[in-house]
């Protein structure tokens, strides 16, 4: 797992994105469809049609990265089309790698007494 620091930035690009694009696809999406620069050191996130795979861009200084998550079963938690580009912080971004609502994710019941 690559630790990333808690006050990087994270862009969900909305809508759907086409799965076959690479790292150079993408970050051409970031310059011109989404008007941010890839190289700045943001995370950005796109998701397909399905639901059910996420790539995330990343540079890092010295080079670009690309990484991807499939989940087995249920699909990513992703806002209407009509947002454009959404910020999310690292936390959201965690619970939505792990396949939770990030918007509103659900406490565990937590016990009150000791014994």
């Amino acid at each position: 797992m690559i630790a990333f620091p808690p006050s990087m930035r994270v862009w969900l690009a909305v809508g759907r994105t086409d799965m076959r694009r690479g790292m150079n696809g993408l970050a051409l999406q970031v310059q011109q469809a989404l008007g941010r620069d890839p190289h700045a050191g943001d995370l950005y996130v796109f998701r397909g049609a399905r639901g059910d795979l996420v790539k995330i861009l990343w540079h890092d200084g010295l080079g670009m990265s690309l990484y991807a998550k499939r989940l087995e079963r249920g699909r990513f938690i992703w806002p209407s089309p009509t947002d454009g580009v959404v910020s999310i912080s690292m936390a959201q971004l965690g619970y939505m790698l792990e396949g939770i609502d990030w918007r509103h994710p659900q406490r565990t019941w937590r016990p009150e007494l000791a014994g």
